[in-house]
């Protein structure tokens, strides 16, 4: 019963209405001519860039953004619980930080990798949660790639994620 309540909070948190807030102007969002909006999508399928300086960003996980190389087991096991959506929301959130010390936010991100180790059904659909609800206040949605891999740098990993940005 709780896997059936989990998986319909995850829907259900996916096709909520995103409310309207400011665009990146740098951006242009690109559908195809026969474009349904029916139909629901948590990404679109190609953004142009107008203007603007390119801002990659190094992949994120629930390690602080700043950590020891090599990784220290101590702060391995701190930092990564064996629970996919707080390592998303980790990672997100040294996502955010990054993007505020260069001057952007989420409304600025063009692309989002999404790499996940040890993938479970339904897995994709707790990470797309997890990320969703950070571009849902800029009612933005980047184009993105996601990947099953079959480990990241740590067994305790579940989960890797890379943005681009664009930003003046």
């Amino acid at each position: 019963m709780r896997t059936v309540l989990a998986i319909l909070a995850v829907v259900v948190t996916m096709l909520l209405p995103i409310p309207a807030a400011a665009q990146n102007a740098n951006m242009e969002v690109i559908h195809h001519e026969n474009y349904d909006k029916s139909v629901f999508m948590p990404y679109v399928p190609a953004i142009k860039i107008k203007s603007g300086k390119i801002l990659w960003l190094a992949g994120n996980t629930a390690l602080p953004v700043y950590h020891d190389h090599p990784h220290r087991r101590e702060e391995v096991l701190k930092y990564m619980p064996n629970d996919l959506e707080a390592q998303t929301r980790a990672a997100m959130d040294g996502i955010k930080q990054t993007l505020e010390a260069a001057g952007a936010s989420f409304k600025d991100v063009v692309h989002i990798f999404v790499l996940r180790a040890r993938p479970r059904m339904g897995d994709i659909g707790k990470a797309a949660a997890v990320i969703n609800s950070y571009f849902r206040p800029y009612n933005h949605k980047p184009t993105s790639t996601n990947v099953a891999v079959l480990e990241l740098g740590e067994p305790e990993q579940l989960i890797e994620i890379q943005v681009v940005a664009v930003v003046d």
